[in-house]
Order: C-alpha cells, then sequence, then structure tokens
C-alpha cells in the first residue's frame, strides 16, 4: 500500500502539478521542546482541481518527473478564497491620507523651532566663569 499524506496546497501554478506542504509537530530527544517541522511536496494534479488553500490527500506512486513522485487522491476539504482588494478603491484613499499626514508634518515642523536654533548666546556662556 502506498503511502498516504494529508497538507494543504501552497501553490498550483504549474500546470497539473500542485505543490502541497504538511506540517508536524516534533519534540526534540535531548530538550524536549517542541516544535514544527514543515514539509514540501510536489504531486500530480490531473484535471487541475486543486487550488491553493485546499486541504487534499496525496499518495506515494511512479515519478512522473524529477520531482513529483505523488499523486493526487482527493480534495479534502476547500480552501475559504483569496481576498482581493480593488486598486481604483484603494489608492485614492491612500494617496489622501498620506496628503493629510504630509500637510499636518509640516504644520508641526513649522510651529516648533528645532533646539539648536533656539540656543543663545548666554545659554552657553553660562556654565564659565
Amino acid at each position: 500500500m502506498a503511502q498516504k499524506i494529508i497538507g494543504v496546497v501552497s501553490s498550483d501554478k504549474r500546470d497539473k502539478t500542485i505543490t502541497v506542504t504538511v506540517a508536524s509537530r516534533e519534540t526534540h530527544p535531548l530538550y524536549r521542546k517542541q516544535y514544527t517541522k514543515t514539509r514540501k511536496y510536489t504531486a500530480h494534479d490531473e484535471k487541475n482541481e486543486a487550488a491553493a488553500g485546499d486541504r487534499v490527500e496525496i499518495e506515494a506512486c511512479r515519478p512522473y518527473s524529477k520531482t513529483v513522485s505523488y499523486n493526487l487522491v482527493r480534495i479534502i476539504e476547500k480552501g475559504k478564497g483569496k481576498i482581493e482588494l480593488k486598486e481604483e478603491e484603494v489608492i485614492p484613499e491612500k494617496e489622501a491620507k498620506m496628503t493629510e499626514q504630509r500637510s499636518e508634518d509640516a504644520e508641526t515642523q513649522s510651529v516648533s523651532p528645532s533646539s539648536e536654533a533656539v540656543r543663545t548666546d548666554s545659554d552657553s556662556e553660562g556654565g564659565k566663569v
């Protein structure tokens, strides 16, 4: 029976190939500290049905290529999808906030002079006798 692995699809950009990330918790033998170990497997996806974020099951099979030695068995759970922001709406709001900040910064700099510019002759001579 072939080895079966459950993981999350981290990339589906290649044609008929997905990258599956598998995370496992392990304990260090000497220090008894737990840590997360992640491994990446490339798997063959014949129908291009898996998308990034999906939880999938893959199994070992004959090598399809130099790096691909796993095959997609099934999709356990679909991902939640990606959130995409509209560029037209975000950019004007961001520019408006930046212009407000620049005008506030300019006002605060013109009102309060730097400490070096305020120094007078009496301050520098006060310590000398």
